[in-house]
């Protein structure tokens, strides 16, 4: 039951990328899970690949992986499936992911620290 927030959590992040990638692009919303689901089956790949090797659910680790997973599978998915991953899409891609799942980690961890000095 503990990973079923992180795992929510990047879900979400992914998919918050794939709704801003739209509309900045002035793209269809509809279209949001035709842009996010590489992404979204790759960060599932990469919770399964964290869970089977048994990675503790303790940050930067996990995040790393799931991270690498859900920006290289996706692309790979992404591109098999038909669609263009121009080297500024990669970029921001990378940039957005790493900085969703490693600042909700941050912030997470922050918090968990305040709590317990202030207890």
């Amino acid at each position: 039951m503990k990973r079923v927030v992180p795992i929510t959590v990047d879900l979400v992040c992914v998919l918050v990328f794939a709704v801003i990638g739209r509309a900045s692009h002035g793209l269809d919303p509809v279209g949001v899970l035709s842009t996010a689901w590489p992404f979204l089956t790759a960060c599932l790949v990469g919770w399964a690949a964290v869970i089977l090797s048994g990675v503790p659910c303790r940050g930067w680790r996990e995040g790393l992986i799931v991270w690498l997973m859900t920006l290289l599978g996706g692309m790979v998915l992404r591109v098999t499936s038909g669609d263009t991953a121009a080297a500024a899409f990669v970029a921001v891609a990378a940039l957005f992911l790493g900085a969703a799942f490693f600042g909700w980690r941050l912030v997470y961890r922050l918090a968990r620290h305040h709590r317990a000095s202030a207890a």
